[in-house]
């Protein structure tokens, strides 16, 4: 029988018994908002679990700290003019931690394994219109698509896009290589103790030579916002991200530290469900997006470090069109409610994808809000689990449990495509994707269509715009704001960034 501690005693409990030493072989301690999920990238819909992976897995491509698409494992590519066929030219010399050689057979079983629906891995959908993957010779890779697909390298470029070794695929299996990962990345999978911590240790034939410049990493999953930034007070952690916005005043003026501020691609947003009452009503959504002050909500649970959406695409996303943001005005939310058939309000329930703190504080402001124009919500902040069962794994919409739904989303390909195919497309309904509000719309699927088979960036850009101009005025979010990054690090650590879709770049990691 395994004793588990609550999660804020566990990280405690760990941190206090390994920081001596950590600190001593160059172990950096990193304190994250969230718990992972799973140590495979094709297997997650969670930014954090994606982003501890890169430890130890790369991909083809990907992005440096400020969301420029690089090269990694690949040294060129090209495309024939139809759009169907990308040839990838790859790096030489390069080994997985288990000895096995990085080519392009490695290449063709990772997408092999992650195109065959059988395996029904969560990336699935992202990767779908692989039609064949082909090696040409050890160092040449070609994929064949089913369709034109103008942002397929930014695809490649996904956090979720790496490659595995094909002699670990074939020992573990489809489902036991999250518990044994192994990539080509700086660092090896040590251990994973669910929601205490992962580590990772530096490999030493790291293609990259002179690279890491530290020993390890350990992971900590710290929910709670306070926890997180006593961590870093005691110098018990070297990195906590997200920073609870109301420790930072205090965080700014501990000498060793240096709180962080960046911009980020991280919209935050409560999600309709149109398939049941009174949700199915333009007007009702219309109101609850007028009930909400979202400057106030900024204020409230983000100490200002955020800022009302003005946009469905969030800016710094290729193809944004700026639509807000949304007003505040209870009075016309009252009157929207009234003429949608609901003049006393209505009872609904709120889920969070998220239970920490933040989250809770928006789940609570929000509930506040609605209450003011006559509708009373239930809330409640899911779990890890919860969220999957009860809303990423529902399988039919008419009785789908979710009604409102507060999430966030970051278009980790840095293209519009993936900020609205897979949450506002009509294909994209749970459990393909997160289209949580279960919207369709003809003129958006269409455009969204359209956009994905044309590399001409004016008409991309007519067809992105009236998509996100009728989905602003469908209204099947409550737009609420786009969060900031705050982070706060140990002076003596270098070469730790958070990008702006909340993923990281520790390339040049190092404590000095």
């Amino acid at each position: 029988m395994k004793l588990r501690l609550n999660p804020l005693a566990a990280a405690l409990l760990l941190v206090g018994l390994s920081v001596s030493s950590a600190h001593a072989s160059k172990d950096v301690v990193v304190a994250l908002y969230s718990s992972f999920t799973t140590t495979d990238p094709y297997d997650a819909n969670d930014t954090v679990s994606q982003a501890v992976a890169k430890s130890f897995y790369q991909g083809l491509y990907s992005f440096d700290k400020d969301m420029n698409m690089v090269p990694v494992l690949a040294e060129s590519h090209s495309v024939t003019k139809d759009g169907l066929s990308y040839t990838i030219k790859l790096k030489k010399g390069i080994k997985f931690h288990d000895g096995t050689d990085f080519n392009a057979e490695a290449v063709k079983v990772t997408f092999d394994r992650v195109t065959n629906p059988d395996n029904k891995l969560k990336r699935y959908n992202l990767y779908k219109n692989i039609a064949k993957t082909e090696v040409l010779d050890p160092a040449t890779v070609r994929f064949t698509l089913k369709e034109p697909f103008s942002p397929f390298i930014n695809t490649l470029a996904h956090p979720s896009g790496v490659i595995i070794s094909p002699a670990a695929l074939a020992k573990y299996g489809n489902k036991g290589i999250a518990q044994n990962p192994v990539g080509t990345g700086p660092f090896k999978f040590v251990e994973w103790k669910a929601t205490d911590y992962l580590k990772v240790a530096k490999f030493d034939g790291y293609w990259k030579k002179g690279y890491p410049k530290v020993d390890s990493i350990t992971w900590r999953p710290v929910v709670d916002n306070n926890t997180r930034a006593a961590m870093m007070q005691t110098n018990e952690a070297h990195f906590a991200f997200t920073l609870p916005p109301e420790a930072v005043e205090t965080l700014s003026k501990k000498p060793s530290l240096e709180v962080t501020q960046g911009p980020s691609i991280v919209q935050r947003y409560i999600s309709f469900n149109m398939q049941q009452k009174p949700f199915d009503n333009p007007k009702v959504r219309q109101a609850l997006n007028y009930a909400i002050n979202k400057e106030a909500l900024a204020k409230v649970a983000f100490s200002g470090f955020a800022d009302p959406m003005d946009s469905v695409a969030p800016k710094g996303v290729e193809y944004s069109t700026k639509l807000g943001p949304w007003p505040y005005d209870p009075k016309k939310a009252r009157e929207l409610l009234k003429e949608a058939g609901y003049p006393n309000g209505f009872e609904s329930t709120l889920w969070s994808a998220y239970n920490h703190t933040t989250a809770q504080k928006v789940i609570q402001f929000v509930q506040q809000q609605l209450a003011q124009v006559g509708v009373k919500v239930q809330v409640q902040a899911l779990e890890a689990g919860q969220r999957v069962e009860r809303v990423e794994s529902a399988q039919d919409p008419a009785t789908a449990p979710v009604r409102m739904y507060y999430v966030g989303w970051s278009s980790s390909t840095g293209e519009a495509d993936w900020a609205l195919r897979p949450l506002l497309a009509s294909e994209s309904f749970p459990p393909r994707l997160f289209n949580t509000a279960y919207y369709k719309n003809d003129v958006v699927d269409r455009n969204i269509a359209k956009a994905l088979n044309t590399t001409d960036k004016a008409e991309k850009t007519k067809l992105y715009a009236e998509a996100q101009q009728q989905i602003w005025k469908d209204a099947p979010w409550a737009f609420l704001v786009t969060e900031r990054s705050l982070s706060v690090r140990a002076r003596n650590l270098a070469g730790f960034y958070v990008m702006p879709d909340w993923n990281f770049n520790f390339d040049e990691i190092e404590l000095k």
